[in-house]
């Protein structure tokens, strides 16, 4: 059984910090743009909310003002968004959407939709700076009926159609008979979709942080 975990407001403080100092690392323009693996585009899925919650800041585990977080093992999911060249892209709207503890979207439509654990937010938003850095605290992903584990995201930016992708779980073994992950044939292109939901050394409460950076094929004008 899953329980609710919930970090103490001191302990997120000083997460927050960390997460400023690690992410002044990965900023420097074009730093290893050579090496950079475009982030395949996927399907945004039939679930993008139909009723978009009344919160929808990048905190996914409390709801509003809530004080019962969600259930579900709470991650820390970072990453940059970066162009052709590997700089950073300010000014892009990061939105992510996923399951409950319990396999439900925020959608209508959802199997048992009235089941839905109503302390999740099960949908974030995040307007990146100048680093091109987006966070959100969520849930790990879980199943769902025919899918291994996953993480939608949209990207919107001025005056280009919103592009979505999907993340995955390092090391989920239904990760190979999913067949929209199996759609993916690049295997750099496969990597740089499964990220590793690893153990934050200093939560107390088994905290997970992953880190997905997100290259979009895109040069900007000069």
């Amino acid at each position: 059984m899953i329980t609710p975990l919930y970090t103490p407001l001191s302990d997120r403080r000083r997460f927050f910090r960390n997460l400023t100092v690690g992410a002044a690392l990965f900023t420097l323009p074009g730093l290893f743009a050579e090496e950079l693996v475009r982030t395949p585009r996927q399907t945004e899925g039939p679930f993008y909310p139909d009723h978009l919650p009344l919160d929808t800041d990048n905190d996914l585990i409390v709801v509003n003002d809530g004080l019962t977080p969600a259930v579900g093992e709470i991650t820390h999911l970072s990453g940059r968004v970066l162009d052709g060249r590997g700089d950073p892209m300010r000014n892009v709207l990061v939105e992510i959407w996923q399951v409950d503890s319990k396999g439900v979207y925020l959608h209508s439509k959802s199997n048992r939709h009235d089941q839905r654990d109503q302390n999740f937010q099960g949908f974030g938003r995040f307007l990146t700076g100048s680093t091109g850095e987006y966070y959100f605290r969520t849930i790990k992903p879980v199943t769902y009926p025919g899918r291994t584990p996953h993480i939608h995201f949209a990207i919107k930016m001025k005056g280009r159609d919103r592009w979505t992708t999907q993340c995955y779980i390092k090391g989920e073994p239904r990760n190979g008979t999913d067949g929209v992950y199996k759609e993916i044939s690049d295997p750099k292109a496969r990597a740089a979709v499964t990220v590793d939901f690893a153990p934050v050394k200093a939560s107390r409460a088994g905290e997970l942080a992953a880190r997905f950076d997100i290259v979009l094929g895109i040069t900007p004008e000069v």
